[in-house]
């Protein structure tokens, strides 16, 4: 979104008392953004701080649609993780999300570059780390189904996606109500041929 514009008339601009609420990291995202002849007027405002600024500069020189995150509730690490999803192409709507941590966005970008269906983690309940395993089981072809579920923490989702790679009857123990020492202790007992309906139910008394 380059601009063509007066460049005397931002020139003459920045040698008034506008230029000076600008702290000196701002004042030089703005000078590099007029050296670069993109419109600063579009992120030289105070709300932004300057490593703000920095990220819709570069969506800008980019030709980057910086409107999609050109918003104060963003950090600029979120900017960040919003500006390199328009670079590659992908579709941000998925985790333009001032919910979404900058951890969150990466798992869900990382998710669209693999053409993956996002879809089923993009709650904000899920962490970044229970992202990345769902993530992993799309990646794999699983039925994540068994595990998406904030109420299971990673280590608990991690245990069902790999039992499930092993081509493991998960229903057994695919409950958030286990903990994962329990899960490991129905999982071995199905190896081992155990009674499994009597171990559960007198878990369940525990």
């Amino acid at each position: 979104m380059k601009k063509e514009y007066n460049n005397l008339d931002i020139k003459n601009l920045i040698r008034t008392e506008w230029f000076k609420q600008f702290d000196e990291y701002q004042q030089l995202e703005i000078l590099e953004g007029i050296e670069n002849n993109v419109d600063v007027l579009i992120y030289a405002k105070p709300e932004f701080n300057s490593e703000q600024m920095e990220q819709i500069r570069l969506g800008l020189e980019a030709d980057l649609d910086v409107s999609i995150y050109d918003k104060k509730e963003f950090d600029y690490r979120q900017m960040n993780q919003i500006r390199e999803g328009l670079e590659e192409g992908l579709d941000v709507k998925y985790y333009s999300n001032p919910k979404f941590t900058e951890y969150q966005m990466y798992q869900i970008r990382l998710g669209l570059s693999g053409k993956l269906d996002v879809s089923k983690y993009t709650n904000p309940k899920f962490n970044e780390y229970q992202m990345e395993e769902i993530r992993f089981g799309l990646m794999d072809n699983l039925e994540i189904s068994w595990y998406a579920n904030p109420k299971f923490n990673k280590e608990q989702m991690k245990f069902i996606r790999e039992a499930l790679e092993s081509n493991q009857d998960v229903s057994l123990f695919a409950n958030p109500d286990f903990t994962l020492e329990e899960m490991e202790v129905i999982y071995c007992s199905v190896e081992n041929d155990i009674d499994i309906f009597k171990l559960v139910k007198k878990m369940k008394k525990l």
